[in-house]
């Protein structure tokens, strides 16, 4: 059972050279939110997600998957995918039942909403790390990991009630370990295989400075925005020569319509201290060449009037070009001037 994972592993982490191809470890999860307005209305929805890329949905009514990348699937067979799409199909209904019915046993009061998530974790050089947590409202309750269950420590009853429950339904406790620890892992390494050219890739970052809101009298905003780049790691900072400034505030990564990410860092500083600062951007598909932004840097000027003259020009000579043509169609002898009277 172990044989394919680790001959994946070799291909995918083929030395230690390469233990930086996925820079740190990489997990596959499946989250789900469920929403119980009432005791009639619930709804669920899931995910799944390769570290921070969204690679599969779910859609509620007809309880399918939906593949958002043609590698979604993995090295999995359709079979194998429709096996699993009806026993998540199964679990929500058995879940939303279950839960509806319970309410009472553990004091929840409508409306609530419950998160579930699931999947496993690859480190270079370390084993496959699998689990399972629960949270209500955002708080953690439980968590599945190793064959057993662990109330958290701040859920009070309703932690160690889900864990007694689960001794109850012995034969989902084993499909839960079985997807765990064997089918996550295999799927995992799979779709890292699968889609290792589109993960692998490395894409620019593009960056530019603007200012952002008056923070104060006196003060500026200065905005150091990155987009574009992709794989997700990257360093941005405010520099003054070789000294990075204190004070940078870094925003979330968040991510972009094609897949890439954008970033926005700014620093709040006295009107008088930003001549000679720089917004310096660091990403593994630029390699040595950071990209270095100076604050009011001259050639942000010279780039202004080059984009003005060069248009203007141009329109110039085709205007020539096409008086001449006009009066050489015409055979006519006037100076070019005359037919501008």
């Amino acid at each position: 059972m172990l044989l394919l994972p680790l001959l994946l592993l070799g291909v995918i982490l083929p030395g230690g050279d390469n233990e930086d191809v996925f820079q740190g470890p990489t997990s596959f999860h499946l989250k789900q939110i469920s929403t119980f307005v009432n005791s009639t209305w619930a709804q669920n929805q899931g995910s799944g997600w390769l570290d921070d890329l969204k690679i599969h949905g779910w859609e509620s009514d007809p309880g399918t998957a939906i593949f958002l990348k043609p590698w979604s699937k993995g090295n999995f067979s359709d079979e194998e995918m429709t096996e699993l799409e009806d026993i998540f199909r199964a679990y929500f209904i058995f879940f939303t039942q279950e839960v509806q019915d319970r309410v009472n046993e553990f004091q929840l009061e409508y409306p609530f909403v419950i998160q579930v998530i699931a999947g496993c974790e690859l480190h270079s050089g370390e084993a496959i790390e699998s689990s399972l947590r629960g949270a209500l409202g955002g708080l953690d309750f439980v968590r599945i990991q190793n064959h057993s269950c662990a109330p958290a420590p701040d859920s009070g009853s309703r932690g160690q009630k889900f864990c007694a429950l689960m001794t109850q339904y012995q034969g989902i406790s084993d499909i839960i370990e079985r997807l765990l620890s064997e089918t996550c892992p295999r799927y995992l390494l799979g779709v890292l295989d699968a889609g290792k050219a589109e993960l692998q890739r490395q894409v620019k970052p593009e960056a530019w400075l603007s200012s952002g809101p008056t923070p104060g009298p006196g003060r500026l905003l200065l905005v150091c925005h990155v987009s574009g780049f992709y794989p997700k790691p990257v360093r941005v900072r405010w520099m003054k020569g070789e000294q990075e400034q204190p004070g940078t505030q870094q925003e979330d990564v968040m991510p972009n319509a094609d897949w890439t990410w954008y970033l926005r860092v700014t620093l709040n500083v006295a009107a008088g201290e930003a001549a000679g600062l720089s917004c310096r951007v660091k990403h593994s598909s630029l390699g040595d060449q950071d990209i270095i932004l100076y604050w009011g840097h001259p050639t942000s000027i010279g780039l202004i009037l080059v984009a003005i003259i060069v248009p203007s020009l141009i329109l110039s000579i085709c205007l020539a070009l096409w008086f001449w043509r006009r009066c050489t169609q015409l055979h006519c002898d006037m100076p070019l001037t005359s037919y501008l009277k």
